[in-house]
């Protein structure tokens, strides 16, 4: 075959494999991006509230969260004892999804990952005043098992990068 021809359709393929790849990791389909956004605002909802029982209802047994300043935690119970201890301290902790941020990709046979930015927001015990805490970037890895969606995975980081108030 012709160097130039060769040449030619190697390119042709290249172009046209990453143009397909784009397709397949292109945003999620309406629903499963509807789906998870739901699922995200029902366990920040209960996370904001310090309703721990609703809160449980949203993690999967072997939970990992990666904080970059915090480390690794794995767990279900250890997760739990340490949304019941921050609200035992009397201080109201708020998050709040940025939209904007927000992407959700399909995960073949598992389930989906959601990647934004949240701005987490703090009031004093027995203050009135909310105040900014900060902007971070996430990651979370859902699983879509017995028909409802479950935290897996969370990786929590930016604490450093991010402008904080």
């Amino acid at each position: 075959m012709n160097p130039k021809i060769s040449t030619l359709v190697f390119f042709m393929c290249l172009y046209a494999n990453i143009l397909f790849a784009q397709k397949t990791i292109s945003a999620a389909p309406d629903q499963l991006y509807k789906d998870i956004v739901k699922a995200d605002s029902l366990l920040f909802n209960a996370f904001n509230h310090c309703d721990s029982l609703t809160y449980r209802k949203f993690i999967n047994n072997d939970i990992e969260f990666y904080h970059d300043l915090g480390g690794l935690n794995v767990g279900a119970d250890y997760e739990m004892r340490s949304i019941m201890e921050m609200c035992a301290r009397g201080n109201q902790i708020r998050r709040e999804l940025v939209k904007s941020t927000l992407e959700v990709h399909p995960i073949q046979g598992y389930g989906a990952v959601e990647i934004g930015v949240h701005t987490f927001y703090h009031t004093n015990k027995g203050q009135t005043q909310e105040k900014v805490s900060g902007t971070y970037k996430f990651v979370q890895l859902w699983q879509f098992k017995d028909g409802a969606w479950k935290l897996a995975r969370v990786i929590s980081y930016g604490h450093n990068e991010m402008h904080n108030d």
